[in-house]
């Protein structure tokens, strides 16, 4: 019962006599549905609590019995032996690993537009790397050309540790199915785990292949042969080492937000303890560890030694004329000097590959999925009276008394009947390409044909037919949901030509699917809806009360303070989902209400919950149309009309159902060879199954020419003619604005919302905000005190190594984190704006919004950490300025994830996108290759990199203006500093003014691109 309280365990003729003594007949325990089946009338009703069912239960002699069985301990020897089960799983080790393996290769091959994209992403990237570092093949003469070689290695670590980012994405949104199945012991994790790995690897060595292909020799390597395949080598282990990590951190943190933060935070991690910045001697000692366990550390390495022992590097000397100008490279960037240790770190990584798969699969051995609490119910009232807010059920045999309920308690609120009229509705789509493929000569496929009818006020009517008869898609042809195809026919409401600006203001649609927005509650989301679409004349306080009235018309008072959460992860269960998707609609005061499958999914008592709600609503005097597929007897018997169709979009019968179903029984039995239907059988069921294909073929009848040739199909287009006719001093619908609500009422009502969505949202903003604090702690200790050790270039260097770092993977992070959040919120906002809450504008304007005070305090303390840490100049002037290029980074970086989302299918896909666009960013920003060194013919992407604008900012605010002297190998006299970063990297102080207005334009511009791709494309395919 409700409270998952036990009421009665026995058999049930057992059952009458165990609730005998509360008067109560059926299980029944709603305070809605209790009062009918009071048996003596002669004493007043009172309330039956689940408590009291539960608590007379106990006492009752089966209670009391079950309770003494069940306090004695089980005797094993009773247990039949074909019980008994010896192994744990039900096949061999084998047979799991082949089925698991066929799995891999199966999803492989229908995910293909993933892999195929990430490929061609990794192979464009490798095109600009190798035309960015073209002239590098004929520069080897000393240390300044090497360390434009180094920065070409570096590019590589990064970009292919990067390109197993969307791992993540990937991994998280198979996890669940995972837990699933391992819990029902389909298969162990080292299945899932070994195929995982071994299906991924000849992709990688493609991706490897085609990288070194396009970079290597195009660049200027080392020429020899084997240095390439020893180069080739280090790059698949890079690729394999990145995958395991971030599939690690999947299997570990098991949510997408917190594993997007993970990920960056140990690729953060392990690649500023690399070595290459700072170097590894100037890393402070309490970080010396972290140098020997990062795998970046040991990447790097091989790379450059692998380089710079070449014979090119090795007969030349440095600057000194006395060191190789190899060894001196290698002492410069403080790399061991060993050739051997090459294959010191190409084991290193190995064992990384195998660590990081073995740790990955006893998390997914031991780790749970992550807990999904469900909205908690109020306690019971006890034996309180009824208050007033209880309704008295109308059964499915009182469509007589319906006239009683129409001042019905939640329908205060004026609104005009509308009637809904078709004619010769026709639905096409494109013809698939499989049914080209097969010889098909037409160029579209007829989905809808020649439907005519029409939906009346106070009237519910039923949409039926087998699966792919068409009924969701003439709903949706009708309500105006469909996002392409071709559609034919005369649609009119209230004899008026449909308008879908105006249609929308007075229908409402109730999806199958219960899209909500998660973090805020059920009495929010009504109220939301409410002030969003109903008329700006309707004070605040009527809006209010008229939400509160429906809350209880559907029974979510219970539940108006609960998060309304993700399906089947979080928050309400789908039965209360269901019936929070009609409150949402019916705070609309529509005139005409959609409802797609509302009972799917639910149980008996759930679905007669749903259907009394429905039926309440069309007493009001409401248009109610509802798709549904093999309903029960009483939830069938509860509709006036039927239309329903048969497999090819054709109408066989629309007409009213009669009591017990009678008309429409009459109708199929007056059919020659239609055998007649069996006592207490389903009328629904014995509808479906003698209009089938099957008893079509075998009777030789078409039942839509049978429906065509019969008087009630003469009835209907009678009926349809007349209500195509407005009726004498009727008007059409007409609204001054298309919204109910001004542009500035549609934005305050979106900001609210994503306010209280954000505020909710501790793994998004918590988790964000904590990344930044152990981000900055972390840069803060790793170069403490550089700020004031300004030598020579290297140290300079090391500088501009670190706020190059913390800028792009803070940044990154935000952008990651911000995807599976707007991706959601997009998916609600197409719901939203067909049902004519708001239009795109405000929409994405508050959703930009919200984002400013959340990364204004991650900026705020972020700089105030690392600024301190690293020990700046402390000038007002200074700190402004570090402050102002962090925000302006955090915020551009948050706006291009949520621009990534708006341009993109899939947040799969958004994530594949973003990380491809972060490999240029990384190439342009100025700190693998100083903008000198550039090539005239990609100069001009410099210019339009974000994180080179950030790059220039940060260090040119900081020491663009600073006259001291540094040492650089092989210019005499020593520069200073202002000179060097002028004449090195091409950084003017007095450029700085105009480095502001492009810090500023860049978050502007994604988030007009965000608000622009919100508004003009659309996924959501129907």
């Amino acid at each position: 019962m409700d409270g998952s309280r036990s009421c009665h365990n026995n058999m049930r003729r057992s059952i009458r006599r165990s609730l005998s003594n509360t008067h109560i007949a059926i299980e029944v325990t709603s305070k809605k549905d209790q009062e009918q089946y009071w048996a003596d009338r002669s004493k007043p009703y009172r309330y039956v609590s689940v408590t009291e069912f539960a608590n007379r239960f106990k006492k009752f002699h089966v209670g009391v019995q079950l309770a003494n069985e069940l306090s004695l301990p089980f005797e094993k020897s009773k247990c039949h032996k074909a019980a008994l089960v010896f192994s744990r799983y039900s096949v061999t080790k084998l047979e799991l690993f082949k089925a698991c393996w066929d799995k891999e290769v199966l999803l492989i091959k229908r995910n293909s537009f993933f892999y195929i994209f990430k490929t061609t992403q990794i192979i464009i990237v490798s095109f600009f790397a190798s035309t960015v570092y073209v002239r590098t093949r004929k520069h080897h003469r000393n240390e300044d050309d090497a360390f434009v070689y180094n920065g070409a290695l570096s590019f590589t670590l990064m970009t292919n540790a990067f390109n197993g980012y969307p791992e993540i994405t990937l991994m998280i949104a198979r996890l669940p199915v995972f837990f699933k199945q391992r819990d029902l012991l389909l298969y162990p994790a080292w299945s899932f785990a070994i195929p995982l790995l071994v299906t991924k690897l000849p992709m990688t060595i493609f991706e490897t292949i085609a990288w070194m292909a396009m970079t290597y020799y195009t660049i200027g390597f080392a020429p020899e042969a084997g240095r390439f395949f020893k180069q080739m080598l280090v790059v698949f282990l890079i690729q394999q080492m990145a995958a395991s990590l971030f599939r690690l951190i999947s299997g570990v943190c098991r949510t997408i937000v917190v594993s997007n933060t993970g990920g960056m935070l140990a690729l953060m991690f392990v690649v500023m303890l690399a070595g290459f910045t700072p170097p590894r001697t100037q890393i402070p000692k309490w970080w010396k560890w972290g140098y020997w366990v990062s795998p970046v550390s040991y990447t790097y390495s091989s790379l450059v030694i692998n380089e710079m022992y070449a014979p090119r590097w090795m007969n030349r000397l440095a600057s000194d004329n006395i060191t190789r100008l190899g060894v001196a490279v290698l002492e410069a960037l403080e790399v061991y000097r060993n050739k051997n240790w090459y294959w010191v770190c190409v084991g290193a990584l190995v064992g990384y590959v195998i660590l990081f798969n073995v740790l990955f699969t006893l998390a997914l051995t031991y780790l749970n999925p992550p807990a999904a609490p469900q909205a908690v119910l109020a306690e019971d009232l006890g034996d309180e009276t009824r208050s007033n807010r209880e309704m008295e059920i109308l059964g499915t045999e009182s469509q007589s008394n319906s006239n009683q309920g129409k001042a019905m308690k939640g329908m205060v609120l004026p609104f005009t009947p509308l009637s809904m009229s078709f004619d010769k509705v026709n639905y096409y789509v494109d013809m698939p390409s499989e049914m080209k493929a097969q010889g098909v000569p037409e160029n579209r496929l007829q989905l809808l044909r020649e439907i005519t009818g029409a939906f009346r006020p106070g009237v519910l009517t039923a949409l039926m037919g087998v699966s792919g008869a068409g009924k969701t898609t003439l709903m949706d042809v009708l309500a105006g949901r469909k996002t392409g195809g071709y559609i034919e026919g005369d649609v009119r409401i209230s004899g008026f030509p449909k308008k879908q600006e105006t249609f929308a203001r007075v229908s409402g649609y109730c999806e199958q699917t219960d899209i909500h927005s998660p973090q805020i509650t059920v009495r929010e989301s009504l109220i939301y809806s409410a002030f969003l679409r109903l008329p700006k004349e309707i004070s605040e306080q009527e809006k209010m009360t008229f939400v509160d009235q429906v809350m209880d018309l559907v029974e979510l008072d219970n539940l108006k303070d609960g998060l309304v959460g993700l399906p089947g992860i979080t928050g309400l269960s789908t039965e209360q989902r269901k019936r929070l998707t009609i409150a949402v609609e019916l705070v609309a005061n529509p005139s005409i209400i959609f409802m797609d499958e509302p009972t799917s999914g639910l149980d008996a008592r759930a679905a007669a919950i749903v259907m009394r709600t429905v039926r309440n609503t069309v007493d009001t005097g409401r248009t109610v149309v509802c798709t549904i597929h093999q309903p029960s007897i009483d939830i069938f018997e509860a509709f006036d009309e039927l239309l329903l169709m048969k497999r090819g979009g054709q109408v066989i019968y629309f007409g009213r159902l009669g009591r017990n179903s009678q008309r429409i029984i009459e109708y199929f039995e007056t059919i020659p060879g239609i055998p007649k239907i069996k006592e207490k059988q389903n009328p629904a069921t014995w509808m479906l199954e003698v209009s089938s294909v099957a008893v079509e073929a075998q009777l030789g009848i078409d039942f839509a020419e049978h429906y065509k040739s019969s008087s009630l199909y003469q009835q209907n287009k009678a009926l349809v003619h007349e209500l195509s006719k407005p009726p004498p001093g009727a008007n059409d619908l007409h609204f001054i604005t298309q919204y109910s609500q001004t542009l500035w009422g549609q934005f305050k009502c979106c900001l609210w919302k994503q306010f209280k969505t954000y505020w909710r949202t501790p793994e998004y903003n918590l988790v964000r905000l904590g990344f930044t604090l152990v981000a900055a702690l972390i840069v803060g200790s790793i170069f403490w005190g550089f700020g004031t050790r300004m030598k020579d270039a290297t140290e300079l260097t090391v500088i501009l190594g670190a706020m190059y770092v913390a800028a792009m993977f803070l940044g990154v992070n935000n952008c990651q984190t911000a995807q599976p959040v707007i991706a959601i919120e997009r998916t609600i906002f197409y719901r939203e704006r067909a049902a004519g809450m708001y239009s795109a504008l405000p929409y994405a304007l508050a959703q930009v919004i919200i984002e400013i005070p959340f990364v204004l305090a991650q900026s705020l303390y972020y700089t105030l950490i690392v600024y301190a840490m690293i020990k700046f100049k402390w000038t007002a002037k200074k700190f402004f300025w570090a402050f102002f290029v962090n925000f302006s980074t955090f915020l551009y970086f948050t706006y291009y994830g949520m621009m990534a989302v708006a341009i993109s299918p899939n947040v799969q896909v958004a994530a594949i996108l973003a990380s491809s666009f972060y490999a240029l960013f990384n190439l342009f920003s100025g700190f693998y290759i100083p903008r000198p060194r550039i090539p005239p013919w990609w100069i001009w992407y410099y210019w339009i990199c974000p994180i080179a604008w950030t790059m220039y900012g940060l260090i040119t605010s900081q020491y663009g203006d600073d006259e001291h002297t540094i040492k650089v190998a092989g210019i005499e006299p020593d520069p200073t500093i202002k000179w060097y970063l002028e004449h090195h990297f091409g950084y003017h102080y007095d450029f700085m003014g105009v480095v502001a207005a492009v810090l500023v334009a860049f978050p502007v511009f994604f988030a007009f691109i965000f608000g622009l791709c919100i508004k003009v494309l659309n996924f959501q395919i129907r």
